[in-house]
């Protein structure tokens, strides 16, 4: 079972433990959100603009450009909190034996899960805000509107850092994370509006779209860069709320199962 009562402010230790240590390579890791939306737009507004022309979104025209740059921070988010508790993690759990010896302090386990998921989710926000800026050389975003994509970021980074400690909670190798990966995430990555409006899917299909975690973060972060959504933004809120509530609270399940035997 969770020890809820274990779980105090000093799963900032933990996060800063993790900082410390990105602080080494983090131009690095810094490369992908800086050059990934460069090539996005030069690719697609170069090649698909000219053929698709405008995109009806949420009762207004958009260049196709700036449909897409909400949504490629929106899958930066993911990509980032989703990989950062699943291979990162399961590299510290299993190779490294890390976990074991934070388990050899005062820390608890949830605390220390917990840590991972708000690392991933700081990792992601951050990956969004220099993308924000990328993109904001384009002309492609709203002001100051945009930087409310940061705090969403942090939100759907829980929300993806959970999923992906669920996942490294159960998988018995690392190389099986290319099931959650090839089932979960590119299909989210492929028909949550990311590349088109969902309004353009058939009808059989909009409901699994909506199931998305990520097609929620897409319509929040065009909501705020664009000024136009078409789902209603308090719902899109509350879905990936309750998403990273449940999918923590499964993590430090399935987590405490595989570490405290």
């Amino acid at each position: 079972m969770i020890r809820w009562d274990a779980i105090s402010w000093r799963f900032l230790r933990v996060w800063r433990r993790n900082f410390v240590t990105f602080r080494r390579i983090w131009k690095v890791n810094f490369l992908t959100p800086l050059l990934e939306p460069v090539f996005f737009i030069a690719a697609f507004g170069l090649g698909f603009a000219g053929l698709l022309g405008e995109v009806r979104y949420g009762g207004a025209a958009f260049s196709y450009p700036a449909f897409l740059a909400p949504a490629l921070i929106a899958a930066a988010v993911m990509n980032n909190a989703f990989f950062e508790t699943t291979y990162a993690s399961f590299v510290r759990m299993y190779y490294q034996k890390t976990f074991d010896g934070m388990l050899a302090t005062p820390l608890s386990l949830e605390e220390i899960m917990l840590a991972e998921i708000v690392w991933s989710a700081s990792k992601a926000a951050a990956a969004a805000a220099i993308m924000l800026g990328v993109l904001s050389l384009f002309g492609l975003l709203l002001w100051p509107g945009a930087l409310l994509v940061i705090p969403l970021a942090f939100l759907g980074g829980i929300a993806f850092g959970a999923i992906g400690l669920f996942f490294t909670g159960i998988v018995p190798t690392i190389e099986m994370f290319n099931l959650p990966i090839f089932l979960f995430v590119t299909p989210m990555f492929l028909f949550s509006g990311t590349f088109f409006p969902v309004s353009n899917l058939p009808l059989w299909a909009k409901p699994l779209a909506l199931s998305f975690p990520l097609y929620h973060l897409v319509e929040l972060c065009r909501l705020v860069c664009l000024g136009r959504s078409e789902t209603v933004a308090f719902l899109s809120l509350g879905y990936l709320a309750v998403f990273a509530v449940f999918f923590t609270i499964l993590a430090l399940f399935f987590m405490r199962r595989r570490l405290i035997r």
